[in-house]
């Protein structure tokens, strides 16, 4: 029998009363599993409701409050870190140890929470004049959203509510609707570590759940992770409704590979990069660029390894990628690789067509490589969302930096080089948000924050870490002056104040 998710509203699961729902299929048989109920502007609007309401008292509750059921739901995360990922599995398709990497992640963004009290310590200054005191506070915001994507339901809701509630906010998360089990379970762990019921709701649904976020007039900043055309549309819409937007999109991540490289760890890394979770990472490497004569070898080297990758059901402890998140994804990843030869591409794999037996009907597709790629086709120019990796080749280090600063996209890149100087003059010339050296994927921890540049982020600023506090908080500052009992009364004084 398919199972029914609700919505998670005032501390408790809620049926869905829209009438609408969606479908969640199991990526490895293309069966139906699971259906989700979709969000009514009224809801939502309840959602939005019982989190003002919890605002009330969680707004103004002490920091050691927040940070002791922090404590627990770390503690209870970290005891379900199995059962979330077998979640993920289910209904995202990636293998159980790539879903438990991502819990893993998550639950580094709540430590930080836990130890949110450094981050919103005040400043004072003493004696700005005569008997003048200037302070400095952090407040909260009340009424918080986050809008989240496909590939990673648990890690990225992660990146945003621990932070928000620590901070003294409540939230109301749209988790995708392809996998939302994750998030509930996530809720029912908050419930259980004793978070005030209203503090954290979950509801799901399409544009219209999305679009009554962005226009309530009791929700006061909105977090989003996705897609470049959504995130620009999320940042237009919410800003138009004056709320304050951070918004992640897309990425076309580039891997400068120089002659002097290690070329074995250069190979290793791309394969990881381009292929780990299917390609499904805002983080991933695309896009190859080889400088000078190191191309051939290069390729050579990526292509052995790609085709010892082993693919199957996630839930395999032997499968090292699963499928696809659907049918109709894994259909436009694989027209990139159909469709590249008449661009100009060299197809050295074509993973289209690709099945695993006993599991025909699962969204399959196997690992893609493409080589001398121009700067014109299709599967360089778009964010493909799969395991397709393009290679370009270049001849010298500049042209190299050229090409990868004319992309629109700015997330994350890396360059791979035995030449520290090399390595500093690209970490200062690359326009983008995140910078690898030797390190494929340069996702940040915890501590420090997470964000691109360019059509990778609208609004001004990055995802946790410090911005992310900042995100959360408003400043206040706050002039005092007590005059000392022995004074006479200054009198009435128009000029502007004096501080000298």
């Amino acid at each position: 029998m398919t199972k029914t998710v609700d919505h998670w509203i005032g501390g408790k699961s809620v049926e869905g009363a829209s009438g609408a729902y969606g479908p969640v299929t199991d990526p490895a048989t293309g069966a139906v599993t699971t259906r989700v109920a979709f969000a009514s502007v009224e809801e939502v609007d309840a959602a939005v409701a019982a989190a003002k309401d919890a605002y009330a008292t969680w707004g103004t509750s002490s920091l050691a409050k927040r940070t002791t059921i922090l404590f627990k739901f770390r503690a209870l995360l970290d005891a379900h870190r199995d059962e979330i990922a077998a979640l993920v599995t289910a209904e995202h398709g990636k293998v159980h140890s790539d879903a438990l990497g991502e819990v893993a992640r998550g639950l580094e963004i709540v430590e930080l929470a836990c130890g949110i009290t450094t981050q919103l310590k005040g400043e004072l200054s003493t004696e700005v004049a005569s008997r003048v005191d200037v302070s400095s506070i952090r407040q909260s915001l009340g009424v918080v959203a986050g809008i989240t994507p496909f590939n990673f339901p648990a890690m990225v809701p992660m990146w945003m509510f621990p932070i928000a509630i620590a901070c003294g906010n409540t939230f109301v998360l749209k988790p995708s609707e392809k996998d939302p089990s994750a998030a509930m379970k996530l809720a029912e762990l908050l419930a259980e570590a004793g978070l005030p019921d209203g503090v954290f709701n979950v509801v799901h649904g399409d544009k219209v759940a999305v679009d009554r976020l962005l226009e309530h007039p009791d929700v006061k900043a909105v977090s989003f992770v996705g897609s470049t055309p959504i995130a620009r549309y999320i940042h237009t819409t919410a800003a138009a409704n004056h709320k304050r937007v951070q918004a992640l999109g897309g990425a076309k991540n580039h891997m400068l590979v120089l002659p002097d490289a290690d070329l074995d760890a250069a190979a290793d890394a791309a394969v990881s990069a381009a292929y780990g979770s299917a390609g499904e990472r805002c983080m991933a490497i695309s896009a190859v660029v080889a400088v000078g004569s190191v191309g051939d070898e290069l390729v050579a080297k990526i292509r052995e390894r790609a085709e010892k990758i082993k693919i199957g059901p996630g839930d395999d402890p032997a499968s090292e990628m699963g499928p696809l998140i659907t049918a109709v994804h894994r259909d436009k990843v694989a027209s990139y690789v159909k469709g590249a030869a008449d661009q100009g591409c060299e197809v050295v794999l074509d993973g289209t067509g690709y099945t695993v037996e006993g599991y025909e009907d699962g969204h399959w597709i196997g690992l893609s490589l493409l080589d001398r790629v121009p700067v014109t086709a299709d599967a360089y120019k778009d964010e493909i969302f799969g395991p397709v990796l393009c290679v370009l080749r270049v001849d010298t280090y500049e042209e190299g930096v050229a090409l990868i600063n004319a992309s629109p996209f700015g997330n994350g890149t890396a360059i791979f080089t035995r030449d520290g100087g090399a390595a500093r003059r690209f970490q200062l010339e690359i326009e983008a948000g995140m910078v690898g050296v030797n390190v494929p994927i340069p996702v940040p921890v915890g501590y420090h924050s997470f964000g691109g540049w360019k059509d990778s982020l609208f609004g001004d600023h990055h995802i946790y870490g410090n911005d992310g506090t900042h995100f959360y908080t408003r400043g206040k500052v706050v002039t005092t002056r007590w005059p000392d009992p022995s004074e006479a009364p200054a009198g009435v004084d128009l000029g502007f104040p004096r501080n000298h």
